[in-house]
């Protein structure tokens, strides 16, 4: 009832509040970070200082501008995956990219509502005026594999997950893909519904009124990109959109290459 959930949301309140406090309170090394054991972030610790010393310290004035404002190039959604950071494949520096990663990069349409995804474009678009926006996908996907194994029949209530529930935004990825490959090996629809998903997504984007004017003015630019980690290729191309195009298809591909 109300009540109990007012109770209960005054009680989440006043944990966080008093967390915050512990924060606010805490006095640099006064205390131990371990308590002897293995330390999961003494590497990270590491690499933050050495950032800090050979990075922040060295570009001191860049870091400045940075506090003041963002103005980034590129929007970039690609996938939660540890083993497909955009940062590092692409040597994206602070202020390059704005950045959100779920699993699969999927972009969901209009339609679906708020997300973190969501969110994060229309910031992007809207208030950062980005340029460009990249989808990134990549090889062996844990969530494009997920969708792949999905039953087509209707799941029961029991067996539905969140992964299953997000991944399913990519159904028309997996339909096309069963069209052109499903006499394939389960693997290789797996790569090619990987690269199917992502012009979904970049049709997906389509689908948000202000990303489609930007792009019908000329101001906004939709990508797609393609890493291998198998082999360390990068495969990228630019979604064309024509919406006065009588007959035939409104979208093409431009700029396709491969980095290697």
């Amino acid at each position: 009832n109300l009540t109990s959930d007012f109770s209960c949301a005054t009680k989440a309140s006043e944990d966080h509040s008093g967390l915050t406090r512990q924060l606010l309170d805490f006095q640099h090394d006064t205390v131990d970070e371990t308590d002897g054991g293995y330390d999961p972030f003494s590497q990270l610790k590491e690499r933050f200082t050495d950032f800090k010393q050979r990075n922040y310290v060295e570009n001191f004035t860049n870091y400045q501008k940075l506090a003041e404002q963002q103005t980034p190039e590129f929007m970039v959604v690609a996938c939660a995956d540890s083993r497909v950071c955009p940062t590092s494949i692409l040597g994206l520096q602070p202020g390059d990219a704005f950045t959100v990663r779920n699993v699969a990069n999927l972009v969901p349409p209009y339609e679906h509502g708020a997300s973190e995804t969501t969110a994060a474009l229309e910031f992007a678009v809207n208030s950062l005026q980005v340029p460009n926006v990249l989808v990134v996908g990549h090889s062996r996907c844990g969530g494009i594999q997920a969708l792949m194994s999905m039953k087509s029949k209707k799941d029961d209530r029991s067996s539905r997950t969140f992964i299953r529930d997000w991944v399913s935004l990519g159904k028309s990825a997996r339909l096309s893909t069963e069209a052109a490959a499903g006499n394939l090996s389960f693997e290789s629809q797996c790569r090619h519904c990987e690269k199917e998903s992502i012009n979904s997504s970049l049709l997906n984007l389509l689908t948000y009124p202000w990303i489609e004017e930007r792009v019908k003015e000329g101001n906004l630019n939709l990508h797609g990109g393609y890493y291998n980690f198998i082999d360390c290729t990068f495969e990228k191309w630019t979604l064309v959109y024509r919406p006065g195009l009588e007959g035939g298809s409104k979208y093409a591909i431009k700029n396709r290459s491969t980095w290697s």
